[in-house]
């Protein structure tokens, strides 16, 4: 399935289904639960369109050399292109941003997406490294 999602409009064609799947998560649960929970409920929806998602996934950090140096974990990696990192708070800020960009530095992934579903409004942001 991975092979659908080669291209950059392929990916933000993923990144628009992740979006609306959110979305109804959010409009169904609201506020107020913990990220697990609106982890659980994404993964869940994504599988059942057929999605290869992987959920608490270690991946690689590498000096600019590409040394080895670490691991992170991502909340959702999706369709094995795209990063999510999940949040449940009242709203988004800097440092998680400087968290995301972090991870697809020094993962050296493409496409991250930073997804909030603790605010009274949907937050989503799409990043591209």
């Amino acid at each position: 399935m991975a092979d659908r999602f080669t291209t950059d409009d392929e990916v933000m064609k993923l990144c628009d289904v992740v979006r609306e799947t959110a979305f109804a998560i959010h409009e169904y649960l609201r506020s107020g639960h913990l990220e697990k929970v609106y982890e659980n409920a994404l993964v869940s929806r994504l599988r059942k369109q057929g999605l290869k998602v992987e959920q608490q996934v270690p991946l690689t950090v590498y000096d600019e050399d590409v040394t080895l140096i670490g691991s992170f974990i991502a909340d959702l990696f999706i369709e094995d292109v795209l990063v999510a990192e999940i949040k449940a708070c009242k709203g988004l800020v800097d440092e998680h941003t400087a968290q995301l960009l972090g991870y697809l530095r020094a993962g050296r992934m493409r496409h991250g997406v930073l997804i909030n579903f603790g605010a009274a409004k949907f937050q989503m942001r799409k990043y591209a490294n």
